[in-house]
């Protein structure tokens, strides 16, 4: 696994997450914009359901951490301030 670590910006939504996988839920993801969409976890969270991730639903964050296969695995963020 790739451990670069990387920085990423996007809007935190709820949707499908893994559609037709033994995974298949709705959870968390990070659309960056670009067109890619990252099942967002929490390093040390539970990766299918997070209080700290959920209340990010909604909201422009940056995030830091590692991207391992379709999740973006982040140890630190900021909510981007509404103007």
């Amino acid at each position: 696994m790739d451990t670069e670590r990387v920085t990423i910006s996007g809007n935190v939504k709820r949707q499908r997450i893994a559609a037709g996988s033994k995974s298949d839920r709705v959870g968390v993801v990070l659309d960056d914009g670009a067109g890619r969409i990252y099942a967002l976890r929490r390093a040390g969270g539970n990766p299918f359901s997070d209080t700290a991730m959920d209340e990010l639903i909604g909201k422009t964050i940056t995030g830091t951490g590692i991207v391992a296969g379709g999740s973006f695995i982040m140890d630190r963020w900021d909510v981007a301030s509404k103007r």
